[in-house]
């Protein structure tokens, strides 16, 4: 048996004679004494129990260079065994909110999703469903719920459809909160509604100059009111957008959450993140208030501070586990307003990145997306590989103009991921 590549060992100085060990393939994580670790850094057999848990938690392996191509062949191998078809439907580009900072701004509009896209939508994913596909939706905007006349008629059908076919159908939608009333939810849950994801973005002062209605007003309020209105009928998965100036106060908002009353243990997950470029590249004020690279340092330090107060007050949050872009799953679709299929939300509205339309089916996207970069003798070789599968492409298009490359994560993983470890073991900062 071999130690494999894809490791990383950290002290324990609060239990001298230990360490922790990190397999970032299956993001098991373990402790075992220094002397133990020491015989098996230098060649020296374990014992049958120790090497049965070893090998079941992937610190152990056959044979490392199989390992190794089996990591190269991941999405191959995930693509071809998958079940399940999901899809961002943009339902519309317009909003009842006027956040400064809103990616979509430079093609957003007062455009919604026509009828007859709708019915071809519901078409091609009834035709997946017909072979053997659970459809898992995620309804999107602008403001997903300013077309619940919409939405209802599409999850309507589709849940007959998936009747039909025998499959599972299911969604979510992503709402900034203000129209998420209790008789909405109630309506929406026997049709497949599971979870809604909305924002409150830190507290009131803060949440009401980065997301106002478009009248200027203030939403925090409304929204406040409204999640704890709906929370104990539905899943709510709750982020914030955070800029280098104000993530310190973020932690206020989870106050005034459990104050309100919602009991965190009823949240799927809360998990704020840095204010980011819009689609056009272009930013929000002050561009160094906001991230566009995952190296800042401004920006690790946020994730660990806001990661730590919220653990800390009981919330759920992301926990620790293998990542990649949605770009590398092919069952995985962006639909735009108007049909076009996209292969993250963050290219909608750049036809040069559009990958498809409801109407002809998808094109190859490989070279344009460039589906092998992370394909390479470095990233193969990098521990934390299964943690980035070569990162973001908008980020590294932000970077060079061009996905031309990795959005290497190996700096804010060196800073950050000891850390994150201690926290999804309760062992503090």
């Amino acid at each position: 048996m071999q130690i494999t590549r894809y490791l990383k060992t950290y002290p324990r100085p609060d239990k001298p004679g230990r360490v922790i060990l990190l397999a970032t393939r299956r993001c098991a994580v373990l402790e075992l004494s220094t002397g133990l670790w020491e015989r098996l850094s230098s060649g020296g057999e374990p014992t049958p129990q120790e090497q049965e848990t070893l090998c079941r938690l992937g610190v152990l392996v056959a044979d490392r260079d199989v390992e190794r191509e089996e990591l190269r062949t991941t999405f191959d191998t995930l693509n071809r065994s998958s079940r399940r078809l999901e899809v961002t439907a943009v339902l519309t580009l317009a909003c009842n909110l006027a956040c400064p900072y809103c990616f979509e701004e430079p093609f957003r509009g007062p455009v919604s999703m026509s009828p007859e896209t709708a019915g071809l939508l519901v078409q091609r994913l009834s035709e997946q469903m017909a072979q053997g596909l659970d459809i898992l939706v995620d309804f999107y905007g602008g403001e997903a719920l300013l077309r619940l006349d919409l939405l209802r008629s599409i999850a309507t059908q589709l849940k007959a459809a998936a009747k039909r076919h025998g499959v599972g159908f299911s969604f979510n939608i992503f709402s900034n909160g203000v129209l998420l009333t209790r008789a909405t939810v109630a309506e929406l849950l026997p049709l497949g509604l599971k979870t809604i994801r909305t924002t409150l973005d830190g507290p009131p002062e803060i949440h009401n100059a980065q997301r106002p209605f478009v009248s200027g007003r203030g939403s925090f309020d409304t929204i406040m009111h409204n999640l704890v209105a709906v929370h104990d009928l539905v899943g709510l998965s709750i982020g914030g957008n955070y800029t280098r100036d104000n993530y310190r106060r973020f932690p206020e908002m989870l106050d005034l959450l459990l104050a309100a009353g919602i009991d965190p243990a009823r949240l799927h997950n809360v998990a704020f993140a840095p204010v980011m470029p819009k689609a056009d590249g272009s930013g929000m004020g002050d561009h160094a208030a906001t991230c566009a690279c995952s190296a800042e340092a401004w920006a690790i330090e946020a994730n660990l501070f806001l990661r730590d107060e919220t653990l800390r007050r009981g919330f759920p949050t992301d926990r620790l586990g293998p990542s990649a872009c949605m770009i590398e799953f092919e069952q995985d679709w962006v639909v735009g307003h108007d049909g076009a299929i996209y292969k993250c939300p963050v290219f909608m509205g750049d036809k040069r990145m559009q990958v498809g339309s409801l109407s002809e089916g998808l094109s190859d996207y490989r070279q344009s997306h460039n589906l092998d970069l992370w394909k390479n003798e470095e990233c193969l070789e990098c521990a934390y590989l299964p943690l980035c599968f070569g990162g973001c492409r908008f980020f590294r298009r932000l970077k060079s103009g061009a996905i031309d490359g990795v959005d290497c994560r190996r700096i804010m993983l060196d800073a950050a991921l000891e850390r994150i470890v201690r926290q999804d073991l309760g062992l503090g900062p």
